[in-house]
């Protein structure tokens, strides 16, 4: 639209790169003489309803800095030495196809592994690189046991069939004027702080309008947090025991028969082979466990279990859990034997919006872009497949921690190049940061795709392609709602789309390439909503399904819009919630919910816990920074200049530590530097810090690499991850530590 002044007005979808986070806001980007001036949000859009976070505001800032990445580049030096020089994209794509291809005849497609960033828009075109290659190790590299959603997301999709999340009105157009909706009596919060950030395919700010609504809070958090301030109970829980606090909730509503009798006996199967597993455990054996009083756990489950509707929102935390595909299974089997699913205020079944895949994430949704052939194909070679059959039986990933093992150890077959696309590895996602840095220099070549050269791209790469901001391009989402389309406003430089990136590359690697162009593959993908990316621009670049709409809730099961074969019920073996889950006894995991301690911590290791005496929480979501993103950005900077550790005042006088000092948080592995910030909000036997810190500002080159061995917390986070599933484990929420002086 145009406005005042010569300025355009551009309604879009956000989405990575900028914003950094999961995405579906929909913004109004100013453009005026082809440059980028303003952004807002916009009031049109039902998921955010015209709010912005800083981190979009600084949208300009991002786009424009002095920093970005403008052309391609070259290394000239020895890795690590900081040595590029830029050319051409011809040459940047010729050099890549040349590399890429000498790799695969010598040693197969599979010696290259394709790793990328967390819930970004480019796990839909890396994955597309990635099949057109032939490589079947498409990964979160470092992110140890794919701790992030994975595990949540192959429980609900074993024990319920499908993907749910907390019902927040966000499915229909009208929100929370719906009269179809209804507002959540009692919401457990667990393990997050969903107002900080956009987690996963949720907008955190719904939760707040659910509690202006009337919605009470059960907050479930080790800290004390904005949320866990309003909740009516707050269970802090010891981390890493939230499998333990799961079944004893489970203890409670099932045995004072708190379930919901009718949707049980109906939809459920395995109920009998539940309520005997749970005798396992007692309030007051959970108590000890999870440092909870008893009282609260009963009182809490007693709440949630009465009050109708009522749903959960969970974090990360839960995937972090030893055995997180477990812990996740057993929170779904809360709202499940409740009645709370896909019902209007609980936690409704969520699918790809109109059916349009942007990034598959199952099993299925990659048989249906590429077909079983080539899935069964790649199953065969894929890293983790022949190890761990969750692994092999949902989702795509290759076992992440298996890859770095199998760069040193050349077994099955070598590891000889990298694909790395919008993912920091070093200074983000990888536990066991060394590691990770020594294995990966051992490649032949790698590739970094980015906007801002990080420690990965300065210590590994040898090509650098600069990618473009969600301003800059053309793409598509379909997670969850709505169907959005981002539409290209400005160009940077010579920064190109992953998309445009990665179709280029496969078209190289792969004669048979279906698309051409980005345009191409989008209006294919949207073919199945019978719309074009023209059509979505016209609707504000957002659309919402439309009634009946398989992907709009609610009681699916009870219509026969779930299944493929049109009867009631869920997509599962039984066609019932498997509160008894087949597909896990069939992958060899127990198919009923367990407690297993963290690797670390005052029961498993009590010796190292004396060495150690605090718990180590890392990884809270921030207004200002996406995981590693955005600290050379100087509005958000600004506001967070340092990296902070929070230790109550009891901790610091045990330690001798101030306020503002800095300090060494240290064990076994090593020593990072943290400030320290007197807290309240932190149990006085854990502490919080801030992950993903490097400094843009310091020497790139090694052994620098911006300090990131100076202040990357995940230095001292061990591994490799801790579950029977090969999803979860990853032990960024439990690792035991002590403060040190720094005497220099």
């Amino acid at each position: 639209m145009n406005g005042d002044n010569g300025i355009q007005v551009y309604p879009t979808t956000t989405w990575s790169a900028g914003a950094g986070c999961h995405g579906a806001c929909g913004q109004k980007l100013y453009v005026k003489d082809g440059k980028l001036i303003k952004v807002e949000g916009d009031e049109n859009a039902s998921w955010n309803q015209g709010r912005a976070c800083p981190r979009v505001l600084a949208m300009t800032q991002y786009v424009y800095h002095p920093d970005r990445l403008t052309q391609p580049l070259k290394r000239v030096g020895n890795r690590g030495e900081g040595k590029f020089e830029p050319i051409s994209w011809d040459e940047a794509f010729d050099t890549c196809e040349a590399k890429l291809k000498d790799i695969r005849e010598k040693h197969g497609a599979e010696s290259v592994v394709f790793a990328q960033g967390t819930g970004r828009d480019v796990g839909g075109p890396i994955s597309f690189l990635c099949y057109n290659y032939g490589s079947p190790n498409w990964v979160q590299l470092g992110l140890s046991g794919q701790s992030c959603y994975t595990p949540r997301l192959g429980a609900m999709k074993a024990t319920i069939g499908d993907f749910c999340v907390l019902d927040a009105s966000q499915f229909s157009e009208k929100r929370y004027e719906d009269p179809e909706w209804e507002v959540p009596k009692v919401i457990i919060v667990w393990g997050q702080n969903p107002p900080p950030t956009c987690p996963d395919g949720f907008f955190g700010h719904w939760i707040v309008d659910c509690m202006q609504r009337g919605s009470k809070i059960i907050s479930v958090d080790p800290r004390h947090t904005w949320m866990s301030s309003r909740a009516e109970y707050h269970l802090q829980i010891r981390p890493g025991t939230d499998g333990a606090l799961a079944l004893g909730m489970l203890n409670v509503i099932i045995n004072e028969k708190l379930y919901d009798k009718e949707f049980v006996e109906k939809w459920c199967y395995g109920f009998d082979e539940l309520a005997e597993r749970v005798q396992q455990y007692p309030v007051d054996k959970v108590s000890k466990i999870t440092w909870i009083p008893e009282e609260l756990i009963i009182e809490a489950a007693r709440l949630y279990a009465t009050a109708k509707p009522a749903a959960i929102q969970w974090g990360v935390p839960i995937c972090m859990n030893p055995e997180g595909t477990t812990v996740a299974q057993a929170i779904t089997q809360l709202w499940s034997i409740t009645g709370n699913i896909d019902v209007p205020g609980g936690n409704v079944i969520a699918r790809p919006s109109h059916g349009v895949t942007t990034y598959p994430y199952s099993t299925e949704e990659l048989v249906g872009l590429y077909g079983q052939e080539l899935v069964d194909k790649l199953n065969k070679v894929r890293i983790g497949c022949n190890d761990y059959p969750m692994v092999k039986g949902f989702r795509g990933w290759a076992q992440p921690d298996m890859v770095i093992d199998q760069i040193n150890n050349g077994k099955p077959y070598p590891i000889k190049g990298a694909w790395i696309q919008t993912a920091n590895i070093l200074g983000g996602q990888a536990a066991r940061a060394r590691l990770h840095y020594e294995a990966l220099k051992k490649l032949d070549f790698v590739v970094v795709v980015d906007l801002f050269h990080n420690p990965t791209s300065m210590a590994l790469a040898d090509i650098v392609l600069p990618a473009a901001t969600f301003a800059e391009k053309e793409s598509f989402r379909s997670w969850w709602v709505p169907l959005g389309v981002m539409q290209k406003t400005v160009q940077v430089g010579d920064c190109k789309s992953d998309w445009e990136i990665n179709i280029e590359m496969a078209n190289r690697l792969n004669p048979n390439c279906k698309y051409k162009n980005p345009r191409e593959l989008i209006n294919d993908r949207l073919s199945v909503a019978n719309v074009t990316f023209d059509d979505v621009v016209k609707n504000g670049s957002q659309m919402m399904p439309p009634e009946g709409d398989p992907s709009r809730p609610y009681r699916r099961h009870e219509k026969g819009l779930l299944r493929a074969d049109g009867k009631p019920g869920f997509t599962t073996e039984t066609g019932k919630v498997e509160l008894y889950c087949k597909a896990y006894e069939s992958w060899g995991v127990d198919p009923l919910p367990f407690f297993r301690e963290p690797a670390q911590g005052p029961v498993s290791t009590p010796e190292l816990f004396e060495k150690y005496p605090l718990i180590m929480i890392t990884g809270a979501r921030s207004h200002l920074f996406f995981h590693s993103e955005h600290r050379g950005i100087p509005w958000l900077r600004e506001k967070n200049p340092e990296p902070y550790v929070e230790v109550h005042p009891e901790t610091a006088k045990e330690f001798g530590v101030y306020d503002g000092e800095w300090i060494h948080l240290e064990n076994d592995m090593g020593k990072v530097k943290r400030k320290v910030r007197i807290s309240l909000r932190v149990h006085p036997k854990m502490v919080h810090t801030l992950h993903s810190w490097w400094k843009p500002e310091l020497k790139g080159s090694e052994p620098d690499l911006f300090g990131v061995w100076d202040y990357q917390i995940n230095q001292i986070v061990p591994g490799p991850q801790d579950s029977d599933s090969g999803f979860g484990g990853g032990q960024y929420k439990t690792t035991l530590c002590r403060l040190a002086k720094i005497n220099d």
